[in-house]
């Protein structure tokens, strides 16, 4: 009954395996191993990108903040949403690789930007004066941190806005693959087509043992983030065990099953909950997080049983619940859970 974050589950056998198999012989340290050209050449099929550079971090936040950094110079702002994990849950490392560049909140319901709240926010920044931040670029969070997720149509009417106002746009895929199967969309469709420049492609919190992809649609762009992840500390000499890592993962679509599994185990979790005298959601559950009210009793009774998982308390919501499934996220595990909640 462990619902506290997907950060925690354990590594698919695929990937175990995969990792074995690098671990014999020598191969070519900092990213030029024989696996990278086997992932490089993977992501640009899946993304249907035969030019993007494709980079390998050990972090969401290093692949975030990274990527930022490219698109925004230190006298610059990067709009996000007033809930993005960039601005909640990145320590500040944004800002602190953008060389003092700022991020800028955007507000909008249920964890997604709102288009009018956007071009409301650089009508008030543009033109820029000397004493003001110059907005250079639009950072999206799909999945959103309150469980929903962007389609692609939404995602493009975002990154017009951005456009119009010569913004280059990163977009946050750490739950990347949740939001696709949510949607149904292509990861060209997701990115590149809706108007991305970057997109962190997120393998840690679908099960992989710590890389992320960093995707950058326009290969001009490559040298520069080379330097910054030296420059930053994040580029891995015995880099061959993240490649196999993102080899296995986007092989024969491990990615998307693993996500389609927590997705799945999130709406069961969400059914039961609103089955619950006294439950209901708080967020729509588009993804595998789930924002709820439960009844102070039956937070009690899951909590002395052992279930982890953390209280979500807002003035708004006093006993709300914040809940997030894995890829291994049982049937028997949700309905243990929501035994303990029923009493």
């Amino acid at each position: 009954m462990f619902f506290s974050s997907d950060n925690a589950s354990c590594v698919p056998p695929e990937v175990m395996d995969a990792l074995m198999r690098a671990n014999s012989g020598a191969e070519m340290p900092y990213g030029h191993d024989t696996i990278m050209d086997q992932v490089r050449h993977t992501v640009r099929e899946v993304f249907e990108a035969p030019e993007a550079a494709v980079y390998l971090v050990a972090t969401g936040t290093a692949a975030n903040s990274l990527s930022l950094a490219c698109l925004c110079p230190p006298w610059g702002a990067a709009l996000c949403h007033s809930t993005a994990h960039v601005q909640m849950d990145e320590g500040n490392a944004p800002e602190f690789f953008m060389d003092g560049g700022k991020l800028v909140l955007v507000p909008g319901a249920d964890g997604r930007m709102d288009p009018d709240a956007l071009r409301a926010t650089l009508g008030r920044m543009t033109p820029a004066s000397i004493h003001n931040a110059l907005p250079a670029a639009l950072t999206l969070t799909n999945t959103t941190e309150l469980g929903t997720v962007y389609s692609p149509d939404q995602i493009a009417e975002l990154t017009a806005i951005a456009r119009a106002a010569d913004l280059g746009v990163h977009l946050d895929g750490a739950r990347f693959a949740n939001a696709l199967v949510a949607t149904n969309a292509s990861p060209a469709d997701m990115t590149w087509k809706a108007g991305v420049d970057i997109v962190t492609l997120g393998g840690t919190k679908n099960g992989l043992l710590g890389v992320e992809a960093v995707i950058l649609f326009d290969p001009a762009r490559a040298t520069e983030f080379e330097r910054r992840r030296k420059r930053g500390g994040h580029l891995f000499s015995k880099h061959r065990y993240l490649s196999a890592q993102m080899l296995a993962y986007l092989q024969d679509g491990l990615w998307l099953r693993l996500a389609r599994q927590a997705n799945a185990a999130a709406q069961r979790l969400a059914r039961g909950i609103e089955s619950i005298p006294g439950g209901r959601l708080i967020h729509p559950c588009e993804a595998n997080i789930v924002f709820a009210d439960v009844p102070e009793a039956a937070h009690t009774r899951a909590r002395a049983a052992g279930a982890s998982y953390y209280l979500n308390k807002t003035v708004d919501h006093p006993l709300g619940a914040r809940l997030v499934t894995s890829w291994n996220t049982t049937d028997a595990d949700v309905d243990r859970f929501l035994g303990h909640l029923r009493g």
